[in-house]
């Protein structure tokens, strides 16, 4: 029997496999190297998102669940002895520290702050964890979680006083007056002391190897709504002085201490080209002041960059010093990959872990070169790894989606690279449909991914491939704007929205047409999200070649959207070029709703009601005016939903919008 006889007799992956799927990341090594402690998350009966500590012992290769029950248990990080896991957990209510023996036990309680707890880092000797909380203005480190229990069932309703001008969130809705404090909490005896003053926003922090210093990243301009750098500070825990180390022209993230305690390293950008600006890896020496961007010479984006729909809320492995300090392991994305690379204090860049993959957590061994990482490839939905940090060779440890995935037949996209009209060379994918009989011809669905500084890749992606399960091929590309090609090219598309990057799809459609017999040019889908969602409004505005279009969370109409969104008010001017009293007739220009009565293309329209990102308003524009016009649409509103809703989304919700794009195209291209 032939491999195409097997993949015959076996079933198409579906939506509702969504509901089986089990989610690895975030693997840590014990000090001894001997055992990691990873993550798994999944979706329960109820359908809702349950996940849970697991621990893997590598001489055996035995993998036992440690942690159960209905919570959402993340973020383990092993004590410097080995004996205790602390861990974030939502199992009282707020996300709070919990620890976890090790040699066997319940798991104990650690904090119970009124407003949780986000991200831990244990001090050297094993006895603090520092973490980050908020406070209100009236808020103190005393108050606990169920004070608030009963503060909100007795809360009257306020109005909402607003005098920020970063006001509201995709992520955590309206913006009250809490600021982010950085606190030490004495492991033993859950004494809590604040590090910091109240910042407007605390990003990355990381503890010195003697202990003595918590170096951290803030916005402490005096104007921090109109500024978007990222400062580092370093914090003398004993004195609480605190010393600038960056000069306010940067944005940075991902802290790391050499194992020597002399020299900082992170991750960040200039700001040169605002938003489209690549990732560098640099280093501070705190020694001689000195600062360095390692990879300044390489034109390549460090840090994760891919779109998928299964890994997006992974924690970042973030940077990773060797053994010996002489440089540091990170992420970059680069051609549809998410690979390890290392960086030496010369600038001498080395590839550790590389291929047609997604490369998405990662740690490694503390005594050998050996590292364990989380990978996602186009038909394996992702697992754990043993890599080798001398050769790249890997070894599977976990199975997690084995039974699922031994009973699907997936589509396995082939990659390719086409000429745009003006001659630049664009990367595309095409999947065939996971049963395609010899001489059919079938649909094409064309995907647009969001950012647009983003980048698809070789990673497994369920929307895609639940529709090639339904008879469609997918096509998807990396236009002028992804990240993934360089600096000029992610830089390309800014101030030219719907030109270039309209171009270099089209140009990726008549690439297909030529050179894949198998599609029928008559039938033609398109869908997309966030940035995808504008550049399908736009192509049906200035095309009819497609039969049916759905477009997600968009953007139709910039001169709204520069006041409605969370990030409208300086997105529009890094992305457009201007803002709405200075040329409006530009930001008029650029916008799909401007050529909405050259629409013919049945489109659905999906977008969420907490949507801050690209709110719902956006959408509501496009309805009103297509249905006025008499043009064939539809709406549909997702509630209790924000900006991530196809990617960490109420799972039941998920289950929908999937449904709605499949039924939308069935109707249109069958």
């Amino acid at each position: 029997m032939t491999v195409q006889d097997v993949k015959k007799k076996l079933r198409v992956i579906t939506a509702e496999d969504l509901f089986r799927i089990r989610f690895v990341n975030d693997p840590q090594f014990s000090p001894d190297g001997e055992k990691v402690i990873f993550v798994q998350k999944t979706i329960d009966d109820e359908r809702e998102y349950r996940s849970h500590l697991f621990l893997l012992t590598l001489a055996d290769g035995k993998v036992n669940q440690w942690t159960f029950g209905k919570v959402k248990d993340a973020f383990p990080r092993w004590s410097p002895d080995g004996k205790t896991i602390a861990f974030l957990s939502n199992r009282s209510g707020k996300t709070q520290i919990w620890l976890l023996p090790t040699d066997g036990g319940e798991a104990r309680q650690l904090t119970a702050l009124k407003n949780g707890v986000r991200h831990l880092r244990w001090s050297p000797d094993g006895r603090f964890l520092v973490a980050l909380t908020s406070l209100g203005k009236k808020e103190t480190l005393e108050e606990r979680e169920e004070q608030n229990k009963k503060e909100k069932e007795k809360r009257e309703l306020t109005p909402l006083v607003v005098e920020r001008l970063q006001y509201k969130s995709d992520a955590a809705g309206f913006r009250d007056d809490k600021q982010d404090v950085l606190i030490r909490i004495n492991v033993e005896t859950g004494e809590i002391q604040s590090l910091t003053d109240r910042d407007d926003e605390i990003g990355s922090f990381a503890i010195s190897p003697d202990g003595k210093t918590v170096a951290f990243v803030a916005n402490r301009s005096n104007e921090p709504d109109f500024t978007f750098t990222r400062d580092i500070f370093l914090l003398d825990i004993d004195s609480g002085k605190t010393t600038k180390v960056t000069d306010g022209n940067g944005l940075f993230t991902s802290l790391s201490w050499s194992p020597d305690g002399k020299t900082l390293a992170a991750i960040g950008h200039d700001l040169k080209y605002l938003g489209a600006t690549l990732n560098r890896v640099w280093i501070f020496d705190l020694v001689s002041g000195e600062k360095r961007a390692l990879t300044a010479d390489w034109d390549v984006h460090v840090g994760d960059a891919m779109v998928g729909d299964m890994h997006s809320d992974a924690p970042s492995p973030g940077l990773i010093w060797d053994k010996e300090g002489n440089g540091v392991y990170f992420l970059a994305s680069e051609r549809g990959r998410v690979n390890l690379h290392h960086v030496a204090l010369d600038g001498t860049i080395t590839p550790s872990v590389v291929g047609d993959f997604h490369l998405y957590g990662l740690t490694i061994h503390p005594h050998q070169h050996i590292a364990i990482a989380a990978i996602s490839e186009p038909t394996h939905i992702g697992d754990l790894y043993t890599v080798s940090l001398h050769d790249g060779k890997r070894n599977k440890l976990t199975n997690a989606n084995k039974e699922l995935e031994e009973e699907i037949v997936l589509s396995e996209p082939e990659t390719f690279a086409y000429p745009s009209r003006d001659g630049w060379n664009i990367q595309g994918w095409i999947m065939k449909p996971s049963h395609l009989e010899q001489g059919q011809k079938v649909p094409l669905i064309v995907e647009i991914h969001g950012g647009p500084h983003a980048m698809y890749g070789f990673t497994f992606f369920h929307e895609m491939q639940v529709l090639a399960g339904k008879g469609y091929a997918v096509l998807f590309t990396n236009p002028r704007g992804s990240h993934g090609y360089g600096q000029t090219f992610v830089n390309a598309v800014r101030g030219d929205y719907g030109g270039v990057d309209y171009e270099d799809i089209m140009s990726g459609v008549d690439y297909v047409l030529e050179h894949f017999d198998f599609i029928d040019e008559t039938r033609l889908g398109v869908t997309g999200g966030s940035y995808g969602g504008f550049m399908t409004n736009w192509i049906v505005g200035h095309t009819d070649r497609f039969k049916a279009a759905v477009t997600q969370r968009s953007i139709s109409n910039w001169l709204s959207f520069y006041g409605v969104s969370d990030i409208g008010y300086f997105f529009t001017e890094w992305e457009i070029g201007c803002n709405v009293w200075e040329d409006p007739e530009r930001l008029w220009h650029h916008s799909p709703l401007k050529y909405v009565k050259n629409i013919r293309t049945p489109l659905l329209i999906l977008h969420s009601e907490k949507d801050y990102r690209c709110p719902i308003e956006q959408a509501e524009q496009l309805f009103i005016a297509l249905k006025h016009l008499k043009q064939e649409t539809k709406l549909i509103r997702f509630p209790e939903a924000n900006h991530d809703l196809s990617r960490s989304g109420p799972p039941t919700l998920r289950l929908e919008r999937l449904n709605h794009i499949v039924g939308w195209f069935e109707q249109h291209l069958s």
